[in-house]
């Protein structure tokens, strides 16, 4: 794959935060999906699905399944392909798993599923113990996927080997973002008719690629169609902002054990790098944040090779030091 090809792929994954079987099939979503497809193979993915409880995961999975493993867990309105670029460089040395969350890509939810973060994160903790990689976990979120990845980190501290942080949402005393200080802008990001589209990416990314005219309308035209659903769990989201204050947020942090790596745009504009000193001041086991000048809010995205480059090594030295709160191993029979 060419890199044009593997720019205009994932540049198509940022802006389809959902796509199933389910949807209308137009031209543009069949040009999209083998895209798509050529896009996780070259990540070293291939396509998997497992039923944990009440959801039916879609996940991506690769490398070798007896190294240590990554779990990847993208933001509001993404999908596990939002990390293709940067799992191309981690599942050569590393077992990686990359999970469309409820109510995101091809995971299916029912019409009654508690869309909320606390409900998704147990379910992804649902999930990871179906597929058998609970234990030393290394587990890495994005925007809204960050705070789910600190949330589990905080609950299983046994269980959690090592924690990136990517422009993580959160509720920030400090924050000067519109989107944090008024959580009803977040239904800006919802495309509901046409033109949204081009907002949405003008606000997440610092420098957007160019995208084909007629796969840009096609896709458009699904996200449309995905209105309903986003619209379910932006407004969860506004709701629990109101009983939600920094103080909570910082006492979710403050119980994060595990070695935390924080990444962050400069650029960001909606969650604004002006709240990474709040955030770290509340973290036990941090290293000093990583801050990308000309990236926005997607640097897994728009930098994935910086990402990466701090990444690596940060993870194995986080492997290579025991987790002080996992569970003895059992002493073997005599």
């Amino acid at each position: 794959m060419t890199f044009s090809l593997r720019k205009l792929a994932i540049s198509i994954a940022f802006i389809i935060p959902v796509m199933t079987a389910t949807l209308p099939v137009v031209h543009a979503a069949t040009d999209f999906q083998s895209i798509l497809n050529e896009e996780r193979a070259w990540a070293g993915f291939t396509s998997k699905r497992a039923t944990a409880g009440d959801v039916d995961w879609a996940y991506s999975e690769g490398g070798d399944p007896s190294k240590p493993t990554i779990l990847l867990v993208h933001g509001l309105g993404g999908s596990r392909d939002n990390w293709n670029r940067v799992a191309h460089h981690l599942t050569p040395y590393y077992h990686v798993i990359a999970v469309d969350l409820p109510a995101s890509g091809e995971t299916k939810i029912a019409a009654t599923y508690d869309l909320q973060p606390a409900t998704i994160t147990e379910s992804l903790r649902r999930f990871v113990e179906t597929i058998h990689i609970e234990k030393n976990l290394n587990i890495a979120g994005h925007s809204m996927g960050g705070s789910i990845a600190g949330l589990y980190a905080s609950l299983y501290f046994s269980d959690t080997q090592s924690l990136l942080l990517v422009d993580t949402a959160g509720v920030y005393a400090t924050t000067k973002s519109p989107y944090l200080k008024d959580p009803s802008l977040l239904r800006n990001f919802v495309v509901r008719k046409p033109g949204d589209l081009k907002n949405v990416i003008k606000i997440a990314m610092q420098d957007a690629p160019f995208i084909p005219k007629d796969i840009f309308d096609g896709q458009e035209k699904v996200m449309i169609g995905q209105a309903p659903t986003m619209t379910i769990l932006v407004e969860k989201l506004i709701e629990l902002n109101k009983s939600y204050t920094p103080d909570s947020f910082a006492t979710v942090v403050k119980s994060i054990e595990a070695p935390t790596l924080v990444i962050w745009g400069k650029q960001d504009q909606i969650v604004d790098v002006g709240v990474v000193p709040e955030l770290m001041s509340s973290l036990k086991d941090k290293r000093p944040p990583v801050i990308l000048d000309n990236v926005g809010h997607t640097p897994i995205l728009e930098a994935e090779q910086l990402v990466v480059q701090a990444y690596l090594p940060f993870l194995a030295k986080a492997i290579a030091t025991p987790n002080k709160f996992a569970a003895a191993p059992a002493p073997a029979a005599k």
